[in-house]
């Protein structure tokens, strides 16, 4: 017998990352973009941080769907230090993808871009953030990507 679990999502907070280049290659797989983070913030009710180094690979394949492999590194405000992983999916039609190649933000609402944010510490105080899934939706340009960000529960 299958039991019921009803899951709630919690509001754990939100990120703006700015890069500093995004470079597009193509690839035996598809387009790449490689877009090297120059700063960011992450601001939320019990994690406030910034993101001190990463990149995000996002890789295009043939079906027109966007593949995120993002690894950043956050520090919080009192000092520790957060390893952030992402995976997710990104479909835009072609006119958010014809605004997207033109620098233009993209908004959530304008294309389906969903991830799920991984959050690794070594530091006690946020030993919370290993044990937690999470699932964002995400705004997206070639200079910024930002954040909304949901803990599964």
């Amino acid at each position: 017998m299958t039991q019921t679990v009803d899951v709630e999502l919690e509001p754990l907070g939100e990120i703006e990352i700015r890069f500093a280049d995004t470079h597009m290659y193509s690839t035996p797989v598809g387009m790449r973009l490689h877009c090297i983070v120059d700063h960011g913030r992450f601001e939320g009710p019990d994690l406030r941080a910034d993101v001190v180094d990463g990149s995000d690979w996002v890789t295009v394949g043939a079906d027109g769907v966007g593949r995120l492999d993002v690894r950043a590194t956050l520090r919080t405000d009192d000092g520790a230090h957060v390893g952030l992983t992402n995976t997710g999916r990104v479909r835009m039609d072609a006119e958010a993808v014809d605004r997207f190649r033109k620098g233009e933000l993209v908004h959530a609402a304008e294309m389906y871009a969903r991830s799920s944010p991984l959050f690794e510490t070594g530091d006690e105080r946020y030993g919370w953030l290993n044990a937690l899934h999470t699932v964002a939706v995400n705004e997206l340009s070639l200079s910024e990507v930002r954040y909304r960000i949901w803990a599964v529960r």
